[in-house]
């Protein structure tokens, strides 16, 4: 990224000829003078004929009304040269963003002159430039100042304080949605549930709402020390009908990305349930195999229900213990060229396999499930994905601040990419509402997901 990309001082679009009229006429109204009303005088001892004195009169207010022009359209003048010192050459068309720059440029001149109260640049600045990224129409564009920005590039290798909950940004509500809830945290404890949307979250003691603050400094606020509270306001249940407040204690988490259990009705089923993809998820997964493996399970479930995705390096190495050589993943840029980013070894596993999908698995989570079934190596249960194939870069600037922007889609190895679209199960298979609001509760029989699951590997 060059410093060119940012918005700045190039050519711009002058002001309507509409805007022209107006200030002239907004200072000729300011300076007319009402004269009163002339008296009637008896005639002069000086014997200045009537009529004279009439042109002497009309003289001097023509002589008025020609000062007064003349002063105020050199003022006028001199308030364009201003403007047009500030915004470039006076009758120049450019693109549109120089036409944006032309305009706050001229909103900047008025406001500096005349609003109220004092401007503070920096804030102003913020908001210029998250309005463009936001104005661009990328669901997961965002320009971050510092403090978003040293939040985001944190580092926390599988170590976190907070609530136990992963999310994701629903553009639809503008809001956070809760993707899963980890077992035993205290987000479960106080029972916030996946699917539930966090509309509010209080930030230094005011009640705001998520769109006004901006998804990265919303999630900030719900972020804090061990000890301390993290209060916010959900809606849920059909049509997000249903609001609820929660003020949870916020707690040190150590991430498990990946369980696992033996089937409680079949033995010879493992199932795998993985939460996210992270650094640590690769080897928690080679672990729970090995342990189903030496269990005598013969089949696996792989569950990726709620699974937001993650690091796309980590579910690749992932899927390279599951499939054989070849592509793991593609990616296409705006120009549409195509290139292999990872490849899998020869090695696999040679199990009947099924992976358990629903509307919230997203971005890394459906690669996989993608990546098994064009392989062959894996039937896909449950419902439509959340359709999320696009790559996102993160740039950062000298002053500390940075901008996250898609700039690729991503595709599994062989079939199309499922950005905005999801990808459509196998088997269809809806969870019950009641099922999805005790979805960690449940038992096997009674997830209607899994029971179908196991009658695909059983066949």
């Amino acid at each position: 990224m060059s410093e060119n990309n940012y918005p700045g001082d190039n050519e711009n679009t002058p002001s309507t000829d509409s805007e022209s009229s107006y200030s002239i006429q907004e200072r000729v109204e300011e300076s007319t003078v009402v004269l009163p009303e002339r008296k009637k005088k008896k005639k002069s001892s000086s014997g200045i004929h009537p009529a004279a004195m009439v042109a002497i009169l009309l003289i001097g207010m023509l002589v008025t009304f020609m000062t007064t022009y003349v002063v105020l359209t050199q003022k006028y003048s001199q308030i364009v040269k201003e403007i047009t010192t500030v915004t470039g050459s006076y009758g120049e068309t450019g693109s549109a963003i120089d036409a944006a720059v032309s305009k706050i440029n001229q909103m900047h001149y008025l406001l500096s002159k005349e609003y109220l109260y004092e401007i503070d640049d920096e804030q102003l600045t913020t908001g210029i430039l998250k309005g463009y990224m936001y104005g661009i129409g990328d669901r997961y564009a965002e320009y971050f100042d510092k403090e978003e920005f040293a939040t985001l590039m944190k580092d926390t290798e599988g170590e976190m304080t907070g609530i136990g909950i992963q999310v994701v940004y629903n553009a639809d509500y503008d809001a956070i949605q809760v993707i899963s809830v980890f077992p035993e945290s205290p987000a479960y404890s106080a029972g916030v549930r996946p699917g539930d949307l966090i509309v509010y979250v209080m930030q230094d003691g005011e009640k705001m709402s998520v769109s006004t603050l901006g998804y990265t400094m919303a999630l900030t606020a719900l972020q804090g020390k061990a000890g301390t509270m993290a209060e916010f306001t959900v809606f849920r249940g059909k049509e997000y009908s249903e609001e609820v407040e929660f003020s949870i204690e916020r707690k040190a988490i150590t991430t498990v990305t990946v369980q696992h259990r033996v089937h409680s009705t079949d033995s010879s089923v493992g199932i795998i349930v993985i939460n996210s993809f992270d650094s640590k998820t690769p080897e928690q997964f080679k672990e729970s195999l090995k342990a189903l493996k030496d269990a005598g399970c013969t089949k696996l479930v792989l569950d990726v229900r709620n699974n937001p995705g993650g690091e796309l390096i980590s579910v690749c190495t992932v899927l390279d213990m599951l499939v054989p050589e070849g592509p793991v993943i593609r990616t296409v840029d705006r120009e549409g060229n195509e290139e292999v980013v990872y490849t899998s070894d020869k090695s696999e596993l040679d199990m009947p396999m099924v992976v358990l999908v629903n509307g919230s698995t997203a971005s890394a989570g459906e690669l996989f499930a993608a990546a098994l079934k064009d392989y062959d190596k894996a039937t896909l249960v449950g419902e439509t994905t959340f359709g999320k194939g696009s790559m996102q870069t993160i740039k950062s600037f000298p002053d500390g601040t940075g901008l996250k922007y898609t700039y690729r889609y991503y595709c599994p190895p062989f079939s199309d990419n499922f950005d905005g679209e999801g990808i459509k199960p196998d088997v269809e298979s809806v969870l019950e509402y009641e099922s999805a609001l005790n979805f960690y509760t449940m038992t096997d029989t009674e997830d209607t997901q899994l029971v179908a699951a196991l009658a695909e590997l059983n066949k």
